[in-house]
């Protein structure tokens, strides 16, 4: 596998192949290696260090692409909640990582961002999801999600469904959403809500597939879209799009893991004109090794604009993913921008990694 082109992945960026090599010193290393970026013309990517030492290359003594990747402890835990019929407790987790319960406790969140008992709670919650979508009973779902009983799996359905657990069995049957669609500087835009408050905010070219992708993510919802009341919302996101100065007074329903709530209100925090890495965002949430992790957060916003995700650059101004469109992106951060600084446009791309 040789890649010559320089519009081939970046060696740091961690997409492509796993190992690249470099013609002019002989050695080849995994992507991400701290050592310093070659020129592109000397690049050549391997699926497999062995595949590098048939064409004459050696291991890098930084990176050490030769030498396996161990697991973390943290990594084998996270594996064992997934796979167990049932999850174990804190302390057989510790000790099962060869850890202190504070130690285990402190490295978990470190690692995952979450504490160990909230990554649990996250994880019977897709366990009692996937179950309902299989079209078990929701009593079914309780237990094979592991909670002890129904009166505290109620007690947390609103938070880990978005909707009772009937509701989601059925693909939203019996919950009535709301949408009006309007145009805006950006384009169609879409705003949907439940009782909670607006659920989604979605920009594209033209309406239809807005439609359409509301109509799969709550197929079985009731979906009013000729109400005339709920236009005025639609007014109101408008203008909160066109001067994002002046806030956003709807109320939210935010449906996601506890993660994503978490990295959602963090963003929620960066006012307009403000700009973060995906790093800088991580470690004001603390969790300085989960910069993967946070950007993918941020890529399943579905509240547009309103959860700003568009905020967050990569390292050195590169302008990275958005859901609806680089363009879009562009646009909403030029609008924001103070007055005398420099062009969006003019440092996007200054850097080719996502963190």
């Amino acid at each position: 596998m040789d890649f010559m082109s320089t519009e081939s992945p970046r060696p740091d960026s961690g997409d492509g192949p796993p190992i690249y090599a470099v013609t002019t010193t002989g050695i080849y290393c995994r992507t991400g290696c701290p050592s310093r970026r070659p020129r592109p013309e000397n690049v050549r990517f391997f699926a497999s260090g062995a595949e590098a030492e048939r064409a004459g290359f050696r291991p890098c003594k930084r990176c050490r692409p030769d030498a396996a990747k161990v697991a973390s402890p943290i990594a084998e835990i996270c594996r064992l909640i997934a796979v167990s019929e049932e999850i174990p407790g804190l302390d057989t987790l510790a000790r099962t990582a060869g850890l202190g319960r504070v130690a285990f406790q402190r490295g978990f969140k470190a690692e995952t961002g979450l504490a160990p008992g909230a990554y649990i709670r996250a994880e019977r919650g897709r366990r009692a999801r996937l179950a309902l979508e299989g079209g078990g009973s929701v009593t079914g779902a309780i237990y094979e999600a592991g909670f002890g009983s129904s009166g505290r799996f109620y007690a947390q359905s609103d938070a880990l469904l978005g909707m009772t657990p009937t509701a989601w069995r059925s693909g939203g049957k019996g919950e009535v959403i709301r949408f009006a669609l309007g145009q805006c500087s950006l384009g169609a835009i879409l705003v949907a809500a439940t009782e909670r408050g607006i659920c989604e905010i979605a920009l594209g070219d033209a309406p239809e597939p807005l439609i359409a992708a509301l109509q799969e993510r709550f197929p079985r919802a009731a979906l009013i879209g000729d109400d005339p009341d709920f236009a005025s919302h639609v007014a109101e996101v408008v203008g909160f799009v066109e001067a994002p100065e002046i806030g956003l007074r709807l109320p939210l329903d935010i449906r996601g893991t506890a993660f994503q709530r978490r990295v959602w209100q963090a963003l929620q925090t960066v006012p307009p004109g403000e700009r973060l890495s995906y790093t800088e965002l991580a470690s004001r949430l603390g969790l300085p090794r989960s910069v993967r992790a946070v950007a993918s957060a941020c890529a399943s916003n579905r509240i547009a604009i309103a959860i700003p995700c568009h905020r967050i650059m990569r390292i050195g101004g590169g302008l990275a993913g958005f859901r609806w469109g680089l363009a879009r992106k562009q646009a909403l951060l030029e609008r924001e921008k103070p007055p005398g600084s420099p062009s969006i446009a003019a440092t996007n791309g200054a850097s080719g990694q996502d963190d």
